[in-house]
């Protein structure tokens, strides 16, 4: 059995991002040439390349492909009416039941238990493909497959931070693994 390679980024930085607002459908903020000369032949030319299928992932996934594939399960978690709304503006009761109750949804939107279990079953649909997957996702997204892959409680959700690029490499041969590369 072949293992499973699974690299996920997290899609370049957005304006609203950079002004603290929840993300949108936006494009990204970014630098696209010298973004483009930097990630290039990253990764070798037979893997896989998803993405979620807001313009931020797909204009991301551009930088390490032409053939990126559209995956509905890497898209970000729906934060309901709170999508484009500055953060510290929301109402801090709604903020804090959200932010305390992973099975709330006071946006409208999804719920982060409902995120964290539609991220495992992707992961778990991965586990039959052997080879390598790069899937350019969102914030929510990767801390939903690190909780699975380190079978953390759902608690742990808001103590990961994804920062803008990042990459996060998994492998699976009969166990998920995080592994962590050196680049010297």
């Amino acid at each position: 059995m072949q293992a499973t390679r699974l690299t996920l980024i997290c899609h370049a930085v957005t304006p609203l991002q950079k002004r603290g607002c929840f993300a949108d459908d936006e494009s990204l903020v970014m630098d696209w040439q010298n973004a483009a000369l930097s990630l290039a032949g990253r990764f070798k030319k037979n893997v896989r390349l998803r993405c979620g299928p807001e313009a931020r992932t797909r204009q991301t996934a551009s930088l390490f492909g032409d053939r990126a594939q559209i995956d509905e399960a890497l898209r970000d978690g729906d934060v309901g009416h709170w999508k484009g709304q500055d953060i510290a503006a929301l109402d801090s009761a709604e903020l804090t039941t959200w932010l305390t109750d992973s099975a709330s949804a006071p946006h409208g939107g999804e719920s982060v238990d409902r995120l964290c279990a539609r991220v495992a079953q992707w992961m778990q649909s991965l586990q039959t493909e052997s080879g390598h997957v790069v899937a350019i996702t969102h914030p929510f997204v990767i801390r939903a497959a690190l909780l699975y892959v380190m079978q953390f409680p759902v608690a742990m959700f808001y103590r990961i931070d994804v920062e803008p690029l990042s990459c996060t490499e998994l492998r699976f041969n009969g166990v998920w693994r995080l592994r962590l590369e050196t680049h010297a």
